[in-house]
């Protein structure tokens, strides 16, 4: 792909790229729709984020994020970032325990704790604020939940619940699984995995359950057992997310009766669904603060559509899937560099073209890592999970 276009603005030979002198709008303010703001930024194009949320704190982000070295940590080395990122992540967090349903530790890895790793982890939301950080004063609109959006002289307009509406030439959806956006660019839609999310926090794991808080030791944990998941990660707060996965159909949280905004209830379905499993992980539902409920969906892999010339999606808008290969903030992050690289392109002539490259890129890479997404949401999800990751640890981990 050619330079950015700060290296277009050369003096001896200026080059035209698709996006210049054109404004650009980002629905969505997550780490994807912020890194291609910082990018598009950096390189003098005049972009605005409308996010959904009140204001930046007002809504407690999840949890740790591992990020890899040749998409998320590409993307932030790209947007110059990589110093507030080594301040930032959390040496160590990488660690996962894999334990049975009694608590019993099958498999400990370590991982490595540093930068030269290939995976180190970073909360969600000190990502999101040194990504803000990065942003120009008044780039992100707060309080814009996206309701419609019009085509008018030449440009797409954006409409929001809160009654305000903008314009742009371009729109790139970033607004997350449940994305209003992408049925303006296709009418394929994901389709349901199999498997339910019952996602929770609880704070200050320590004093909570000191029992549980050791055995994190800093990390992660992953339960597994029954064809049953349980995934809990200690945040630098001192918190802990954590959430079950469970075969279920795909109407079953509405289907079940259950309250969730009950925690008694809640945990009575703990203790049904996962009966035979340690008073700890009850103790977790327990002592929790809250809970949501997350069907898990994975988009078409092989999913297509025709380019427009103004509008676009990345990351769960584009292609969400379960949360079981750890991929879905890399290739958001990814997304947005590679689509940052189309539209400062000196290479490509128009936004159409730039968009065309893009998400043609896009999708190939994702239905790859899409395929092993659901592979890996089968594995975790049989009976045979324990035994299946200790024959993989044993084959690839030194």
């Amino acid at each position: 792909m050619a330079a950015y276009a700060s290296a277009a603005h050369s003096k001896q030979t200026p080059m035209k790229y698709p996006i210049e002198n054109k404004t650009v709008a980002i629905v969505g303010g997550g780490p994807g729709g912020l890194t291609l703001a910082r990018i598009l930024q950096m390189n003098g194009v005049d972009v605005k984020v409308y996010e959904r949320d009140i204001t930046r704190t007002a809504r407690v982000q999840g949890a740790t994020l591992n990020l890899n070295e040749e998409s998320g940590l590409l993307a932030l080395h790209k947007a110059n970032l990589m110093e507030q990122f080594k301040a930032a992540y959390r040496p160590g967090a990488e660690k996962m325990a894999f334990v049975d349903k009694n608590a019993n530790v099958v498999i400990e890895d370590f991982g490595g704790g540093n930068l030269q790793e290939e995976r180190p982890e970073i909360d969600r939301g000190p990502l999101r604020e040194l990504l803000l950080d990065s942003l120009q004063e008044g780039t992100v609109t707060w309080y814009c939940q996206f309701d419609s959006l019009e085509r008018v002289d030449g440009q797409v307009k954006l409409n929001f619940k809160n009654g305000q509406s903008h314009t742009a030439d371009v729109v790139v959806a970033a607004d997350g699984a449940n994305s209003k956006i992408r049925p303006y660019i296709t009418p394929l839609k994901p389709a349901y995995s199999g498997v339910t999310i019952v996602e929770g926090t609880i704070y200050d794991v320590e004093s909570a359950i000191p029992r549980l808080h050791q055995l994190l030791d800093g990390g992660k944990i992953c339960v597994l057992s029954d064809s049953k998941t349980l995934f809990i990660v200690l945040k630098g707060d001192g918190s802990a997310a954590f959430y079950s996965g469970h075969k279920a159909d795909e109407s079953w949280a509405r289907d079940s009766g259950i309250d969730f905004s009950d925690n008694a209830q809640v945990v009575q379905w703990f203790k049904s669904e996962f009966e035979g499993w340690d008073e700890m992980w009850i103790e977790l539902f327990e002592k929790a603060a809250s809970f949501v409920v997350r069907p898990q969906y994975c988009a078409p892999l092989d999913q297509t559509w025709e380019a427009l010339p103004d509008l676009t999606m990345l990351g769960d808008s584009a292609h969400v899937m379960p949360p079981y290969a750890g991929e879905g903030v890399n290739m958001a992050m990814q997304d947005a560099l590679e689509l940052a690289e189309c539209l400062l392109s000196t290479d490509i002539a128009d936004t159409r073209s730039a968009i065309a490259a893009y998400e043609e890129s896009m999708r190939a890479r994702v239905a790859e890592v899409g395929a092993t997404t659901m592979e890996f949401t089968d594995i975790f999800h049989s009976p045979d999970a324990i035994s299946h990751f200790v024959e993989f640890f044993k084959t690839h981990v030194n």
